[in-house]
């Protein structure tokens, strides 16, 4: 590879993977197509100061380098990279690069279209219980760039990977793959839910009999694509299985191998879908060698994930949570279900492409009113015209002073949007912040403390 290379976007993956070819001693160009005073939004405080970049858009100039380390959220299709296959210019992913420059003894690699953070999150504490040289890397904190020169030969890596991530870098193959579900969601990016699916596929695809690729055996569409498998298939599930890992009246039990043994940890987290979360955690960090002493205590010990159903505040008998990570559909059906009924709902922002149908029913059974924010709010309410009583809050800080106004004890508010973030928020993180500033200024009675937000 020439000791050029350009990296496409500036964001926290592309940031970390010019950082990196910095000190592996390549001139680094970085381009990103957010004009000047956007940049702003970008984390280039971290962008070592021999990096060349350029705003507004992507010049040839990108083309001057032997290699192209593409960020996640830049679309395949966009014209320099079609100049850049012309001229046979190579384009890896930001994971691929670090992956080249990383030593480590195992992967663990978590995907799906909801519970990655939180499956991930688990399972790197799991997995950190027993191995201290462990690093939680990927869509989940910091890209694995970040750590890539710090990794050694018995480094474990427990990565959160989107579709993004592995649409990217279709040649990865981890020691242990995890799949937790697949529904609609990306489909501005992948076009077609065929392309979404093909891009999950990636992390188990390339895997050798030796390894393990842990499935969710209650998902329809792993459970018609396993078949591609060739690691060994570890299925967990809410039910019984003759094989696999699965949930029993409290217990965790896990039958592999002829043999039978069983844990009882306390559950602290709210929802079926955590269940979920929890099984294929511990199916990982059981292929991984970790004891199910470890196993049993640190999910005991396990609080959940900020932004993800999070519990935030009681006030006047009202319990308001923050599921701001809620970001597709399914991940709002997921929250509608961890709650029996009398629920506010908060929804909306930036609309991705699939259809709000999918809850109706739900909202039907136990939601009493939902209130819109962002720019989906004329889409969400057609689509589910007659299902609740509508609120047009445009925004969340007029959408829970509406809550305050409207609530009464023993109600659930509940942000779970839907949606992405962008239209009002630089990501989900700062809407889930924004909503919990909101919230704790709304306990004071005060509504100026409520105004100056």
């Amino acid at each position: 590879m020439s000791k050029k290379i350009s990296v496409l976007g500036l964001g926290k993956s592309g940031v970390a993977a010019a950082n990196l070819a910095v000190k592996l001693g390549y001139e680094v160009f970085a381009s990103d197509g957010k004009p000047a005073p956007a940049a702003s939004s970008l984390p280039l405080s971290l962008l070592s100061k021999k990096v060349q970049t350029e705003f507004g858009g992507h010049t040839d100039k990108v083309l001057e380098s032997g290699a192209i380390i593409k960020s996640p959220g830049i679309h395949c299709d966009i014209p320099i990279l079609k100049k850049a296959a012309k001229k046979k210019i190579q384009v890896i992913s930001e994971l691929q690069f670090a992956l080249q420059n990383s030593k480590y003894k195992k992967i663990i690699a978590i995907t799906g279209t909801n519970g990655k953070t939180t499956t991930t999150d688990l399972t790197a504490k799991i997995v950190k219980a027993a191995h201290r040289d462990s690093i939680v890397c990927g869509n989940i904190g910091n890209p694995l760039s970040s750590f890539a020169l710090k990794t050694t030969k018995n480094t474990v890596l427990i990565m959160e990977l989107s579709s993004y991530q592995l649409e990217d870098t279709p040649n990865f193959t981890p020691d242990i793959s995890v799949s937790l579900n697949i529904t609609p969601d990306h489909i501005e990016r992948h076009k077609t839910m065929a392309r979404y699916i093909k891009a999950k596929e990636n992390v188990f695809i390339n895997q050798k009999r030796n390894a393990f690729a842990v499935i969710n055996y209650d998902d329809k569409v792993y459970a018609k694509i396993a078949g591609k498998i060739k690691a060994k298939k570890i299925f967990f599930s809410k039910k019984t299985l003759k094989r696999g890992v699965y949930y029993d009246g409290g217990k965790i039990v896990i039958k592999l191998n002829g043999e039978k043994a069983e844990i009882k940890p306390k559950i602290n987290i709210v929802g079926a879908h955590n269940i979920e979360n929890i099984l294929a955690a511990s199916a990982a960090a059981y292929c991984a060698g970790v004891s199910l002493q470890i196993i049993e205590k640190t999910v005991s010990s396990y609080k959940g994930v900020e932004h993800r159903i999070e519990y935030v505040k009681t006030i006047d008998g009202v319990a308001y949570y923050n599921d701001s990570k809620s970001t597709n559909v399914d991940s709002a059906r997921v929250a509608l279900e961890a709650f029996k009924g009398n629920i506010l709902l908060i929804m909306g922002g930036l609309d991705k492409g699939a259809p709000y149908a999918p809850l109706k029913k739900l909202i039907k059974e136990r939601v009493k009113a939902v209130l819109l924010i962002g720019s989906a709010s004329e889409k969400i309410k057609k689509e589910l015209r007659g299902c609740a009583v509508f609120y047009d809050c445009k925004n969340i800080y007029n959408a829970v002073s509406k809550v305050k106004k409207i609530a009464k004890a023993e109600d659930t508010a509940l942000l779970s949007p839907a949606c992405a973030s962008f239209d009002q928020f630089a990501n989900f993180e700062e809407r889930g912040k924004f909503f919990k500033k909101c919230v704790l200024a709304s306990a004071s009675k005060n509504d100026a403390d409520i105004s100056r937000l």
